[in-house]
C-alpha cells in the first residue's frame, strides 16, 4: 500500500457522511497524511433544466447557506479545520476531481450504496469519482446491510 499526503473525504452531508469520514480519517492518522473535506451542492438548474422560467438564486443562495453551516458542523465534530473545508457548486464527480487535482490530493474517499442493476446504470457520484480520477479513490460501503 502506499503512502497518502492528501485525502479528500467526499460527503453528501446525510447518515453516511460519518462514515465515510472516519475511513478517511484512519487511513490520514496511519499516514500522517492532510485531509479535507468536500461536499458539492448540485445548482438547482441541473435538476429541474434550463428551460423553467423561474430565478432559483434565493434558493439556491439558502441550500448553500444552509450546507456551509452543516459542512462546519461535521468538520468541528471530526476534527477538519476550516481551511480543509471545501464547499463547491457543481456536477459532484467534476468538482471533486477538479478540487482532488488542485489540492495535491493522492486519494479519494467516496461513500457507495453498492447499487446494481438499473440504479448502476443510472450512475452514481461514487461510479463517476471512480472513473476520471487521477488519484486513487475508495469507496467506502455504506447503507443497508444485507
Amino acid at each position: 500500500m502506499s503512502e497518502y499526503t492528501k485525502i479528500l473525504v467526499a460527503i453528501d452531508l446525510s447518515e453516511d457522511s460519518s462514515q465515510v469520514a472516519q475511513r478517511g480519517h484512519a487511513i490520514a492518522r496511519n499516514n500522517g497524511a492532510e485531509l479535507h473535506l468536500i461536499h458539492v451542492i448540485e445548482p438547482l438548474s441541473f435538476a429541474y433544466g434550463g428551460d423553467i422560467p423561474m430565478d432559483f438564486s434565493g434558493i439556491q443562495d439558502e441550500i448553500h447557506q444552509q450546507a456551509t453551516q452543516q459542512l462546519h458542523r461535521f468538520a468541528e465534530n471530526n476534527g477538519v479545520d476550516e481551511q480543509h473545508q471545501h464547499i463547491i457548486l457543481g456536477r459532484p464527480e467534476v468538482e471533486i476531481h477538479a478540487t482532488a487535482e488542485e489540492l495535491g490530493c493522492d486519494l479519494i474517499v467516496v461513500g457507495s450504496h453498492g447499487r446494481y442493476g438499473l440504479a448502476l446504470l443510472m450512475g452514481s457520484t461514487a461510479n463517476g469519482v471512480l472513473h476520471g480520477a487521477g488519484c486513487d479513490v475508495l469507496a467506502v460501503r455504506v447503507g443497508k446491510k444485507k
